[in-house]
């Protein structure tokens, strides 16, 4: 009989690095195969929870953290390049505005609990990084829930529980993202490679 092994993964949808995640851990679930039987479900985290409810500029956003354009292209060149490695191909050039994703986190907190989690964070992912939309635009995330058949959406998303849950991750000290939880027993922060991930599932398997 498989373990039952739960995987939380902590995450935000403007952070490149949690998609680039996303795609390896992926990958390490294939690597995992059989060995155990995986859910998987995403916990809030704002990378900017003084972000407007507006969002802002993304040139003027990325320029105020890190000092220069110049610099902010620097980076997406990087991440760019190790996005391809996972089949994403990141529209930062097009990309205009850095949304708040307080409305995003709520979206996907109503999905998982219809069993439409992964669906939704996906598109939001894509919507974001590789067609250069406004995640924080109600009518995109509208759009979201409508494709992955989320119903009741905004106004039974759980807004409490879902600042609950955030306020939860950082009081056990998470700081960046994506990090992943396995059994509330080993944590991984980063987007390591999926033969990393597919070992520390085995050490949280083997833990049991």
């Amino acid at each position: 009989m498989r373990k039952p092994l739960r995987i939380e993964v902590v995450s935000d949808v403007v952070c490149p690095w949690c998609y680039i995640g996303k795609r390896r851990l992926e990958k390490a679930l294939v690597l995992l195969g059989d060995e155990a039987q995986v859910s998987v479900r995403y916990l809030p985290f704002q990378l900017n929870p003084a972000m407007p409810q507006g969002g802002m500029s993304r040139a003027e956003y990325r320029k105020a953290k890190f000092g220069s354009i110049e610099r902010s292209r620097q980076l997406d060149a990087r991440v760019a390049a190790e996005g391809r490695g996972e089949g994403i191909e990141f529209a930062f050039e097009r990309m205009a505005r850095t949304p708040s994703t307080l409305a995003a986190h709520r979206l996907i907190e109503l999905a998982q609990r219809q069993g439409a989690g992964q669906a939704v964070v996906e598109h939001l992912f894509r919507a974001y990084f590789e067609q250069a939309k406004d995640v924080g635009d109600p009518k995109v995330l509208e759009g979201i829930a409508k494709r992955s058949g989320v119903s009741g959406w905004p106004q039974e998303a759980d807004a409490k529980g879902v600042a609950a849950l955030e306020e939860e991750m950082r009081g056990i000290g998470i700081s960046a993202v994506p990090t992943f939880i396995f059994d509330r027993k080993l944590g991984v922060s980063g987007a390591h490679p999926p033969e990393a991930l597919a070992q520390a599932m085995r050490e949280a398997l083997s833990a049991k």
